[in-house]
């Protein structure tokens, strides 16, 4: 608990360094956010900076985690605003490597074999690091190229404590924060949770990539590296190494002679086919993950690495997102409203005329501009935002594909500027579509739905049976259950527990406040004991009082 409360205290000093104090959480007892402002510590030149810009340099200096949420956090456009989540998707891990010979232990502690047995060379010295694993080049016995990607040591525990004190911090900002039933920052920290305990398995990433290379294995458009299974564990992936050139290195692609245009067509092609055809896609395909296989430049393909997050949306919202889709791109924004109650992402008595207003006001202007220019994902970020005024819900999942939209349009425009995204996805949406809600597919499914039919079928007279003879007697009962008191008891409880904790930490914070202003010392580096003393033990009890 002690530890915890000096971690809230050093990100609450990091956030008044960047002049964060603005956005941390007003609460009406505590009152934080003008404390820290009295602590005299700050940065220089960072008054003129954007609050984007100083919100991703003080989750730079809190480090790796922070920086993984803030990566997550960038892809909830749906929560925070533009500016803010445009800057914080420009983080990227700037971790140090740790030693090579703890990367060997790793390796030979998870798979049960000494390094020299495993492989015909392992080199110490990585060739990336991150904040989960670090990458290491390496030969099989049989000289086949291949890379290990290693889970960093004690990351679990470190993990562990952040996800815990983020949990605290989303409790009290649910509670205090005016728009706390709005941002829902309890399931943003649940989200993380689930996003950084998948990425913590090589064995669920060696899984997604597997799963990806089946469905692209003829494929002449996306290659997926090699797992080696036999080299795998919960902390350790062996996968094929590959070449290619960078897809942000632009230069290199035109000197080597690559069709960019027809390459960016491709691209565009390759998502709409991992999301509609095979429900599958890569949800982190920023450019650090894609590099171009430009073996035959006219026809350069694509090359995905690192595949911790991969999503898939249920055959539910698959259907309905590209039925919206389609209806965009066709400008009918009655099947767009429609489309949104079906799917019950806005409640069922929402207004159809109120809705297509206001989709039609977001979508027509787009069609004025040149087509080349209208960015589809924007498009729908715009539409999303539009409709929380009729609240709006989706799940994680579609907060996954809107970004990883984002990420292939953008580098399909890096690609070839004059990109006509449209004349692409709208064809290939089509395409798919007709094949997998076509009649022959559907008669399939039905076929393998037949036989359970068929065994089930003998027990329905009899289901029918009983349940007409309880009704006539009288037997089928509702019943109200009474969680919903219970809970609003538990609440109050809660809250007669608190006042006390919250009483004391407020007048700790007020005299440390004091204290500080007033210079008293003794002093550690230029700083008030006293102070700083006070600012701990108040958030420790503030921790106490709030984060149960």
């Amino acid at each position: 608990m002690i530890g915890r409360g000096f971690r809230l205290f050093r990100i609450a000093v990091v956030l008044a360094r960047y002049r964060m104090d603005t956005l941390i959480l007003d609460l009406p007892a505590l009152k934080l956010a003008r404390v820290v402002r009295m602590i005299p510590w700050g940065r220089r030149g960072v008054r003129d900076l954007s609050r984007g810009a100083r919100l991703r340099l003080a989750l730079e200096e809190l480090g790796p985690i922070y920086v993984k949420f803030g990566q997550i956090l960038s892809t909830r456009r749906d929560l925070l605003p533009r500016d803010i989540s445009d800057e914080l998707a420009k983080l990227q891990d700037h971790v140090p490597a740790f030693p090579g010979d703890q990367a060997r232990a790793i390796v030979e502690e998870e798979l049960g074999k000494p390094v020299s047995e495993l492989f015909g060379s392992f080199d110490e010295t990585p060739l990336a690091s991150a904040s989960i694993a670090q990458v290491h080049a390496a030969t099989l016995p049989d000289g086949t190229e291949v890379v290990a990607k290693v889970v960093r040591p004690g990351i679990e525990k470190r993990i562990g404590t952040d996800l815990e004190l983020l949990s605290t911090l989303a409790n009290l900002a649910r509670r205090y924060h005016p728009e706390g039933d709005r941002i829902r920052p309890n399931e943003v920290v649940a989200e993380f949770k689930r996003v950084i305990y998948d990425e913590l398995s090589m064995q669920a990433e060696g899984a997604n990539a597997s799963m990806l290379r089946r469905n692209w294995e003829d494929s002449e458009a996306l290659y997926i590296p090699k797992i080696y299974w036999s080299h795998t564990a919960d902390r350790v992936l062996v996968m094929e190494r590959v070449g290619g050139v960078p897809v942000r290195d632009i230069d290199e692609l035109k000197r080597q002679g690559v069709d960019l245009e027809r390459l960016a067509r491709r691209g565009i092609r390759v998502f709409y086919q991992q999301v509609f055809r095979d429900n599958l896609f890569h949800a982190d395909m920023h450019p650090g993950n894609i590099r171009i296989d430009t073996t035959d430049p006219r026809d350069a393909s694509f090359i995905a690495l690192d595949f911790g997050i991969v999503a898939s949306l249920t055959p539910s919202d698959l259907y309905y997102i590209g039925e919206n889709f389609l209806a965009i791109f066709n400008r009918d924004y009655r099947r767009v409203a429609e489309l949104h109650i079906e799917a019950g992402w806005v409640p069922h008595d929402t207004r159809i005329d109120e809705m297509e207003a206001a989709a039609r006001t977001v979508c027509e202007p787009s069609f004025t501009r040149p087509l080349e220019e209208v960015s589809f994902a924007e498009l729908l970020t715009n539409l999303f935002e539009v409709a929380r005024r009729f609240k709006l819900t989706l799940q994680p999942q579609l907060i996954m594909l809107q970004k990883t939209l984002l990420n292939i349009e953008g580098m399909g425009r890096d690609l070839y500027p004059r990109l006509n995204i449209w004349d692409v996805a709208k064809p290939e949406l089509e395409s798919i579509f007709r094949e997998r809600y076509g009649i022959g597919k559907t008669a399939k499914k039905f076929g393998r739905e037949i036989p359970a039919w068929l065994a089930r079928g003998p027990e329905i007279p009899n289901l029918i049976h009983d349940a007409l003879k309880f009704a006539s007697s009288g037997k089928i009962n509702a019943r109200i259950a009474s969680e919903d008191l219970e809970a609003l008891d538990r609440q109050f409880q809660r809250h007669n527990r608190r006042t006390p904790g919250a009483i004391l930490a407020a007048g700790l914070l007020i005299a440390s406040s004091v204290l500080a202003a007033f210079d008293v010392g003794p002093f550690l580096q230029d700083h008030s004991v006293p102070a700083m003393v006070g600012f701990a033990v108040s958030i420790v009890l503030a921790i106490r009082a709030f984060g149960r």
